[in-house]
C-alpha cells in the first residue's frame, strides 16, 4: 500500500547517495541517523531544502536527517524504499571515527531501540509513585503491582535487554547478550550478593564491596546490590563475547560451529565477567558518582554551578547528538542509588526552547513564521524540540541563545536543591512524574517551581527582544492571463509527457514543484535559460539551475539513474557556471540507460513553484531544445 511519505523517502535515499551508499540506518524521536560509505555523495542542501525534512546534521560518524514527530513512519517507508531490514545490523566496512565518536555512536544505537519502552516503564512508574502518595493503600492492590511489575521489571532486568541492543550493535547474536544479562540478573547470582560477606575488597573506602564465593579459589568480587538495574557492565561484557564468538567461529570446523562457538565464547567469558569487567566496570562508575557527587557536594554552590551548566549547555549537547554519552550516568545511578541527580537539571530546557518559540509565535507578523513555530511550541511542550531548535531558535541565534539562559536559571535551582529523579521517564510534561518519590513531593514541586521560572523568563525575553528580519509585505497574486513572468524552454528534444506520467510519486505528486516531463530522443540537454548551475550531481543524472529572473529548475534524467554511477553521462558544464540558455549541459547514452533497465523520463519543474501563483506546461505533444516549455506567472 502506498505510504504519503514514499515521495519524501525517495528522495532521502537518492540525496544520501543512493541505498548502495548506506551502510545502515537506525532513528531516534525525531532524526533519522545513516551510516554512510560516502558522505561526500550525500546533497546536504537538497535534504535541507526539501519539504518534510528539518534540517541536516553531521555529527558521532553518523549523518542524521531531522524529520521530526512523525520520523518512526517515514524509517519506515525509507526501509522499505532502500530494501533495507529494519533494525538489521550491516556488515559492511564502516568509516574510521574516533574514540569519542565511537562512544556516542555505540551508546545511542544500544539505547534508542529500547528508548521508548524505557520511557512507557518510567511514565508507568511515575504514575504510581503519585497514587500511592495520595494512596498509601495503593500498593498493596492488584492493579498497583501488576503494573507496577512491568514499571519496575524493565529496569531490573535491564541487563538483559541492553545485552540484545548491545549484541546487535556489534553486529553478533542477539542472544549472546542476552545469555550475559541473563546470568547478571540470575536470582542465584543477586542472592550470592545479598549474602553476608566472607571477605571484602577496598575496606573502609566508599568503593567497598564483598563477597561470598569463589571461582576455583578466586573470590568473585560482587557489588552490594548485585547487578539488576545495571548498564556499563553487561555493555562491556557483550563487546568481548561477541568479539570472541565470531574469533572461535573462524577457528572451529564448520560442521559444529554453531553451538560449540558459543559454548567456547560464555565458558570463557561469564567468569571473566563476574571475576574482571564486572567489579571494574562498577568501580569505574563508582569513581565517576563520586567526582559529580563532589561537585554537588561543593558547600553552598556546587549544586547551582553543576544545574547551570548542564541547564545551559542540554540544547548545545543535543544538537550534536552528544547528549547520548551522559545516559548511562543517570542509569548508573538509577541501579545504584535508586534516584539520579546528575541530569535532573536538564529538564527546564525543552520547556524554555518552547516559550522563546511561543514568544515568536505571538509577536511576529511573518505568517510562514507562525505556521511553522505553533506546531514547533507542540512538540516542545512535549519534549521534542528538535523543530523549535533547527526550524526557528538556531537560525535567528539570539532565541536560542535566551533559551540556553532560561534552561541555565531553571537548571540552577534544579541543582542548588538537589532535586532527584527517582526513574527514566517520558519526554515534557510526561516526565513529570519522575520527580515523586522519597515519599515526598518536594523534588516534584522545585522541578515545577523552576520549569515555570524558566519557562516566563524565556517567554518574556524574547518578547521583548524579538523582531522580524524583514518588514513583512504580501506578495501580489497574479492571474492566468497577466504578462509572463518567465518563460522557460526545453532542454530536451522529445515527446512531453504530464508529470502524473512519471513513475515516481515525488515527481507525479508534484511534491518537488510544478513542470512537465519529456521522453528523449536524443542524448544532449540545454540551458533552457540564462542563469547559473546551482546543482550538478557528481552522476551526471540530475542537474538544478537558478534563472536570472529567479525561476529554480530541477531536470532529472531518468528514473532511478543515480544506480548508473555516472555511466552513460557526460557532463558538458560544472556545479556553479553561469550558463546562457541553449548551451550544452549534459550528453547521455539513452540506449545505455535503456539497457540498464531504466525509465529514461526526463521530469523538469519548479522547485519553488510557491512563489508563483501559476506554473504553466506547453500544450505541444513534442518540443525540440529552445522551444517553450513552462510559463510562470
Amino acid at each position: 500500500m502506498a505510504s504519503k511519505y514514499d515521495g519524501l523517502a525517495r528522495i532521502i535515499i537518492q540525496n544520501v547517495g543512493g541505498k548502495d551508499n548506506i551502510i545502515s540506518l537506525a532513528h531516534c524521536i525525531t532524526r533519522l541517523r545513516f551510516k554512510l560509505k560516502d558522505e561526500s555523495k550525500a546533497n546536504t542542501e537538497v535534504l535541507k531544502s526539501t519539504e518534510g525534512i528539518v534540517t541536516v546534521m553531521k555529527s558521532g560518524g553518523q549523518y542524521q536527517v531531522v524529520i521530526g514527530n512523525h520520523v518512526p513512519d517515514v524509517y519506515a517507508v525509507v526501509c522499505e524504499k532502500a530494501h533495507i531490514a529494519a533494525d538489521a545490523a550491516s556488515d559492511a566496512p564502516q568509516e574510521k571515527m574516533g574514540i569519542g565518536a565511537t562512544l556516542i555512536d555505540w551508546i545511542s544505537g544500544i539505547f534508542q531501540p529500547i528508548l521508548s519502552i524505557l520511557c512507557a516503564a518510567g511514565i508507568i512508574k511515575g504514575l504510581l509513585a503519585l497514587w500511592a502518595f495520595f494512596d498509601p493503600e495503593a500498593a498493596t492492590s492488584g492493579a498497583y503491582q501488576l503494573w507496577y511489575a512491568f514499571g519496575d521489571g524493565f529496569f531490573a532486568f535491564l541487563p538483559i535487554i541492553l545485552g540484545a541492543t548491545a549484541a546487535k550493535k556489534f553486529g553478533g547474536n542477539t542472544f549472546i547478550g542476552m545469555g550475559i544479562g541473563s546470568a547478571l540478573c540470575y536470582s542465584g547470582i543477586t542472592a550470592m550478593a545479598g549474602a553476608e560477606a566472607v571477605g571484602s575488597v577496598l575496606a573502609g573506602t566508599s568503593f567497598e564491596m564483598g563477597y561470598s564465593a569463589t571461582f576455583f579459589g578466586i573470590p568473585i568480587i560482587m557489588p552490594s546490590g548485585g547487578y539488576l538495574s545495571t548498564v556499563v557492565p553487561i555493555i562491556v561484557a557483550t563487546y568481548f563475547t561477541v568479539k570472541l564468538e565470531k574469533w572461535f567461529k573462524k577457528i572451529v570446523p564448520d560442521v559444529v560451529k554453531t553451538f560449540i562457538a558459543p559454548v567456547l565464547a560464555f565458558v570463557i567469558m561469564l567468569p571473566l565477567t563476574f571475576l574482571i569487567i564486572g567489579p571494574v566496570t562498577s568501580f569505574l562508575c563508582n569513581v565517576v558518582g563520586v567526582i559529580f557527587g563532589a561537585l554537588y557536594n561543593i558547600p553552598v554552590v556546587g549544586g547551582l554551578i553543576a544545574g547551570i551548566l548542564v541547564g545551559a549547555f542540554w540544547q548545545v549537547l543535543v544538537i550534536f547528538g552528544l547528549h547520548w554519552g551522559l545516559v548511562p550516568l543517570a542509569m548508573m545511578n538509577y541501579g545504584q542509588l535508586g534516584y539520579d541527580f546528575i541530569l535532573s537539571p536538564y529538564f527546564t530546557a525543552s520547556f524554555a526552547q518552547s516559550m522563546v518559540v511561543l514568544a515568536i509565535y505571538v509577536k511576529t507578523k511573518d505568517k510562514k513564521m507562525k505556521d511553522m513555530a505553533l506546531p514547533a511550541f507542540v512538540s516542545g511542550i512535549f519534549g521534542v524540540t528538535e523543530p523549535c531548535i533547527y526550524g526557528i531558535t538556531l537560525p535567528k541565534k539570539k532565541p536560542f541563545v535566551i533559551s540556553c539562559i532560561a534552561s541555565a536559571i531553571g537548571g540552577g535551582i534544579i541543582g542548588f536543591f538537589g532535586v532527584k529523579s527517582f526513574m527514566m521517564g517520558g519526554l515534557g510534561v510526561f516526565g513529570l512524574p519522575v520527580f515523586i518519590g522519597d515519599n515526598t513531593m518536594k523534588h516534584f514541586i522545585v522541578v515545577v517551581i523552576a520549569m515555570v521560572i524558566a519557562m516566563v523568563i524565556a517567554f518574556v525575553a524574547t518578547y521583548a527582544t524579538y523582531k522580524d528580519d524583514a518588514p513583512v509585505a504580501e506578495k501580489p497574486v497574479k492571474k492566468k492571463g497577466e504578462a509572463a513572468t518567465e518563460v522557460i524552454a526545453s532542454p530536451l528534444k522529445g515527446e512531453v509527457k504530464e508529470l502524473s506520467e512519471v513513475n515516481d510519486e515525488a515527481f507525479s505528486g508534484g511534491i518537488l514543484g510544478q513542470g512537465l516531463a519529456i521522453l528523449p530522443i536524443e542524448g544532449k540537454l540545454y540551458a533552457p535559460c540564462n542563469g547559473e548551475i546551482t546543482t550538478f550531481f557528481p552522476t551526471g543524472h540530475a542537474i538544478g539551475i537558478s534563472s536570472e529572473n529567479g525561476a529554480e529548475i530541477l531536470i532529472h534524467v531518468g528514473m532511478d539513474t543515480v544506480k548508473l554511477d555516472g555511466e552513460g553521462f557526460t557532463k558538458k558544464k560544472n556545479q556553479g557556471d553561469k550558463v546562457k540558455k541553449g548551451e550544452l549541459l549534459l550528453e547521455f547514452d539513452i540506449d545505455k540507460i535503456k539497457g540498464a533497465g531504466y525509465d529514461i523520463i526526463t521530469p523538469m519543474i519548479i522547485t519553488n513553484s510557491d512563489d508563483y501563483s501559476d506554473v504553466i506546461p506547453t500544450d505541444q505533444t513534442s518540443v525540440a531544445p529552445g522551444d517553450d516549455a513552462i510559463t510562470v506567472l
